[in-house]
């Protein structure tokens, strides 16, 4: 069988440079933004390219340059909360929209598994890393660090000694949100299910739920729950306080996996939601607007928020002193449904 003819031959740099009239490294120069070129050589590398329909060796540039041109979103946040069973969750809208932000610097966004201590963050290519809600010793920082990459955080870092740049998700301010609209639904019971870590939102969460609890004469009442557990770790945390505490009459499950489990045990329980229980979560995502009922959560502008992370790392990579190195997240908003919805406070 005869062998296929070849496909037309792709214009080369030397092609461009003999159209523009100029030498190679000019040409090389031109398209990348580097050295001394006058403008009017510039632009004339840059028409003949276009005439030519030439395309630049991306693999040869980085390989010329160090550089991978990727960046890596990373967490130690299992797919249980961070996806779960569809991968369609709080981590893959950031990664949406890091990827998009990420492409139009020219930076490909490699999307990498829950990190632990076996990650491939030791061998992926990459010249840095966002890293989504860190924990206290968190592993992807730590592989982060060793490699001698620099990355920031979306989320507050919790570490003590972490000095990396962030975007702030504003956990205290979600928090309050979310407790003050079940305060005006006519909660005087509420409980708060946390993840069993020390991320920024369980952290700020805590310490609202404490100072509202003084406000308005609650009983602090909290169950933490391994991540790792989703939605059945919710279940188990919310049947357990339920049992403790018979008179809860509202859950705030930051997590929505935790959130949806937590619907289950009150109806398994023989409660009704938002009647008996109101449940309430952080994040606006599938879970939560498939949960039946549907669950009040918060929109957090995750699309500005990792864009912003992208932003702060890019800046980083450049050499640019970040300043701030705190950038805030829009103010968030609570988005009302039916787990959540029933007759105002007078």
């Amino acid at each position: 069988m005869p062998a296929s003819a070849p496909g037309p031959r792709q214009p080369t740099i030397a092609d461009v440079a003999r159209v523009a009239g100029v030498s190679r490294t000019t040409v090389s120069h031109a398209l990348n933004g580097l050295g001394k070129v006058d403008p009017r050589t510039r632009e004339r590398v840059r028409q003949a390219a276009a005439e030519l329909g030439y395309r630049p060796n991306l693999r040869a540039q980085r390989l010329r340059r160090g550089q991978a041109q990727a960046i890596a979103l990373a967490s130690s946040m299992p797919f249980a909360v961070a996806g779960g069973p569809s991968r369609l969750g709080f981590y893959m809208e950031v990664a949406a929209a890091a990827a998009e932000s990420a492409l139009s610097h020219g930076f490909a966004l490699v999307l990498v598994p829950p990190v632990q201590s076996d990650s491939a963050l030791y061998s992926v290519d990459i010249d840095g890393a966002i890293v989504v809600e860190p924990d206290v010793a968190d592993a992807a920082a730590a592989q982060l660090r060793e490699r001698g990459l620099p990355y920031v955080a979306l989320g507050r870092p919790v570490s003590p000694d972490e000095d990396a740049p962030y975007v702030d998700l504003r956990g205290g301010r979600v928090a309050q949100l979310l407790l003050r609209h079940l305060y005006e639904q006519g909660a005087t019971r509420p409980a708060l299910i946390v993840g069993s870590g020390s991320r920024h939102s369980s952290v700020d969460a805590l310490a609202v739920h404490e100072r509202m609890a003084r406000e308005h004469g609650w009983t602090p009442i909290v169950a933490r729950a391994a991540e790792s557990g989703g939605e059945q770790a919710g279940y188990e945390a919310c049947a357990a306080l339920l049992a403790e505490h018979p008179g809860i009459d509202a859950v705030c499950a930051l997590v929505d996996a935790f959130a949806v489990g937590a619907v289950r045990a009150v109806q398994d329980g023989g409660r009704a939601v938002p009647d008996d229980v109101m449940v309430v979560t952080r994040y606006d995502g599938l879970r939560a607007r498939t949960c039946e009922p549907p669950l009040t959560a918060v929109d957090l502008h995750l699309d500005r928020a990792a864009s912003d992370a992208v932003e702060l790392l890019l800046a980083r990579l450049r050499g640019d002193s970040v300043t701030p190195s705190v950038t805030v997240a829009p103010e968030p908003r609570v988005i009302a449904r039916a787990s959540s919805v029933r007759t105002p406070r007078a």
